[in-house]
């Protein structure tokens, strides 16, 4: 069965068109853009909530995008098993709409922070990274000012404890120092899921890593493994 991936536009998204084209263009997906207006999913298997500023960023990173006709769809949609992806701006989102535990802080520097950087695979057993070695290190670029992820102690515990802890933010050889955290993120998480396995946050930008002709595939091993196992 074919794959349909939606990609949510909210007013200062940035991100957007650059998952399409990845999606679309290069790996050769099923993708429709989605108005933050509109309810309608268009019977969309994976919704892509994409990076970017939406809503300029005012109040709180993703506090209003939350708000946005669309996401009232996308949280019935994900309760009900459908399977979302947030990047960076769009994990910001999850977080404020609930679909994830925690809460973005501004970096721990106060800087904007653009740079490719390595990933190591914490659980290789869901749907958004199976087929993913633990011993291989992603490369993938982060671009945020506000990306340091933070839960508190008994929120840490159920993540540990559940295997919800994805990505974190490794040296090449798969340390997980301070030194080799961009934002300041608590344990050095790049990127969690719900405890039902099908919504994927994450600060680091896939999209971005797709193209052989920039060099950088990494990225696209997160939406084929999504698209060979969706269905199974």
């Amino acid at each position: 069965m074919k794959v349909k991936f939606g990609v949510v536009v909210f007013p200062g998204s940035n991100c957007d068109h650059d998952a399409y084209y990845s999606l679309k263009k290069v790996l050769g997906y099923d993708v429709n853009f989605l108005w933050h207006k509109d309810t309608d999913l268009q019977n969309s298997d994976v919704i892509i909530l994409p990076g970017g500023f939406s809503y300029g960023d005012y109040l709180r990173t993703g506090a209003i995008a939350r708000f946005s006709p669309v996401m009232n769809s996308v949280i019935s949609f994900a309760v009900q098993g459908g399977y979302v992806i947030g990047i960076c701006n769009g994990f910001q989102i999850l977080l404020e709409a609930g679909l994830l535990p925690g809460v973005m802080l501004k970096n721990k520097a106060l800087q904007f922070v653009c740079k490719d950087v390595y990933l190591t695979v914490e659980n290789k057993d869901t749907v958004f990274t199976k087929g993913m070695s633990l011993e291989k290190k992603l490369i993938i670029p982060v671009a945020h000012g506000d990306g340091n992820y933070f839960a508190n102690e008994e929120t840490l515990k159920n993540l540990i404890e559940n295997k919800q802890i994805v990505f974190k933010y490794s040296s090449k050889n798969g340390e997980r120092k301070e030194s080799d955290n961009p934002n300041g993120s608590v344990m050095n998480i790049a990127g969690i899921i719900n405890k039902e396995g099908n919504v994927l946050g994450m600060m680091p930008h896939p999209e971005r890593s797709c193209n052989p002709v920039l060099g950088k595939m990494d990225g696209a091993l997160i939406f084929n493994s999504l698209v060979n196992n969706i269905f199974n």
